[in-house]
C-alpha cells in the first residue's frame, strides 16, 4: 500500500549530507562508497525508521514530502 511521508527537517539535513561529495584521502584499503551508494543507505535507514521500503520512493510536491509502499 503506498502512503504519503513528510519527513522532519532533521531527516532531510541527514539525506543532504548523504550526496554531498566526500573528500578522498589516500588510503590502500579501498575506495568509499559513491554518493549514489550514500543516499541509498540514507533512504535505507530513513525507511526503516519511518516503516516504508525504500525502494519505492516518488517524489512528492516538496523536498520534504514524498510517497512510498508500506508492507
Amino acid at each position: 500500500m503506498r502512503k504519503n511521508f513528510t519527513m522532519s527537517d532533521e531527516q532531510l539535513e541527514t539525506l543532504l549530507k548523504a550526496c554531498e561529495p566526500v573528500s578522498m584521502i589516500m588510503l590502500h584499503i579501498r575506495n568509499p562508497p559513491s554518493l549514489q551508494e550514500n543516499a541509498n543507505n540514507a533512504w535505507k535507514s530513513l525507511g526503516k525508521e519511518l516503516g516504508f521500503n525504500h525502494m519505492t520512493v516518488i517524489p512528492g510536491a516538496t523536498q520534504k514530502e514524498f510517497s512510498a509502499c508500506t508492507s
